[in-house]
């Protein structure tokens, strides 16, 4: 765990009010002291002296006597005075000490029940206690949200695997009564849900690590057009099957540019957001990769000619298994998570993602953006471009 950094004391603070607390009694018994000394002691030793006759035993006899009983008196009073105010102040302390830390007890204990909207309100008892409170308050925050993250998730995911398990059982009971033979057909359908279910379950995997920072990346100094021809290279016979054409702009400053990103994660963000162009865009139309730089970052785009986002979907499209047309989506296979991988290794990457759409029909253009590192004048990539790749200006 990470500490923050050491504070210095302020006025707020509660060990500078303990100390301030402390010197209190320590002044009050010092001015009870001098106050007695200075106002009883002479006094009574003037009285002595007066008692005293022309003896010099007898003066000395008496200074002795005023000297003792004045200083006895003086530290009495004092001590009394100071044990007194101790008593009080520390009285006060603990009973505030004991009234703030009753609903911090309480809304651990609310906490600890499952009620995450348990809040600590704000005592004034030092900066300590200030701190103790933002943080609490924080953690129940986190804590409500990962618990409502983490319901609807498994509501979600309960919903996801109903459509292949119950084909899967469907089958299966067919089989058994008969009804259908175990052909190479039935066998097929069989293999495409399982093999449904385990991409389910990898990607909800990669998705979860993301986001909670355990993602293992190997980072690297990586060509921009590194990274689209190899995205293009993958991609070309999936969308050559569905009769999609695939083209790739690169700008001359993007030809340039390079990023620290690890090669085999970025490229799993694209093959993502490349597979969701593909799985909304109508055969015959094409879907355009551009690569181009702006201001200190890379960015690359893939724009469709697909089904276009509602407005009021565009907000969602990251989310864990959001769907615009979710009849459709399941139709063409797709996990529910795959845009949501694609936002958590783009953030990890320090990068940023988006989406725009005119709306529905309209196609829709995915943008990431990536820190650039280097952009070398006059330097070049060593990735070759294909044919239907196109250099334009700056």
């Amino acid at each position: 765990m990470t500490r923050g950094p050491h504070r210095i004391p302020g006025p707020r603070d509660l060990s500078t009010r303990l100390l301030g607390a402390i010197l209190v009694v320590v002044l009050v018994g010092v001015a009870t002291a001098w106050v007695v000394v200075a106002g009883i002691g002479p006094a009574i030793f003037h009285v002595h002296m007066m008692q005293m006759g022309g003896s010099n035993a007898n003066t000395t006899v008496h200074a002795e006597e005023a000297f003792r009983t004045a200083s006895t008196l003086s530290l009495a009073v004092a001590l009394i005075a100071a044990l007194g105010t101790s008593v009080g102040v520390s009285l006060f302390l603990a009973r505030r000490i004991t009234r703030s830390l009753i609903p911090v007890t309480a809304a651990a204990g609310r906490v600890a029940l499952g009620d995450y909207t348990a809040r600590i309100p704000s005592v004034g008892m030092g900066a300590e206690f200030d701190d103790l409170t933002a943080a609490f308050n924080t953690m129940a925050t986190d804590l409500g949200r990962i618990e409502a993250t983490r319901t609807k998730m498994l509501g979600d995911l309960a919903h996801e695997m109903r459509t292949p398990v119950a084909t899967i059982g469907a089958y299966l009971e067919a089989i058994a009564d008969g009804v259908r033979e175990a052909d190479s057909a039935t066998l097929a359908v069989l293999g495409d849900q399982v093999t449904r279910l385990s991409r389910l379950s990898e990607d909800i995997s990669v998705v979860t690590t993301a986001e909670e920072g355990r993602l293992t990346m190997h980072r690297q100094d990586l060509a921009v057009t590194r990274i689209v021809a190899e995205a293009e290279a993958h991609a070309t016979a999936q969308y050559a099957a569905h009769g999609v054409t695939l083209r790739v702009r690169t700008s001359a400053s993007a030809n340039i540019a390079v990023v620290d990103a690890d090669s085999d994660r970025i490229g799993q963000v694209m093959t993502n957001l490349l597979d969701n162009a593909v799985r909304h865009t109508p055969s015959g139309s094409e879907v355009v990769i551009s690569a181009f730089v702006t201001g200190t970052h890379a960015a690359i785009s893939i724009a469709d000619q697909g089904d276009g986002i509602p407005a009021d979907h565009i907000g969602h499209v990251f989310e864990r298994f959001y769907r615009v047309d979710a009849s459709r989506d399941r139709a063409h296979g797709g996990s529910g998570v795959g845009l949501a991988i694609a936002k958590s290794i783009t953030e990890a990457h320090d990068g940023t993602i988006r989406v725009e759409s005119a709306g529905i029909g309209q196609g829709a253009i995915f943008t990431i953006e990536l820190p650039l590192i280097a952009r070398a004048p006059g330097a070049r990539s060593n990735v070759p471009s294909s044919a239907n790749s196109v250099v334009e200006g700056p």
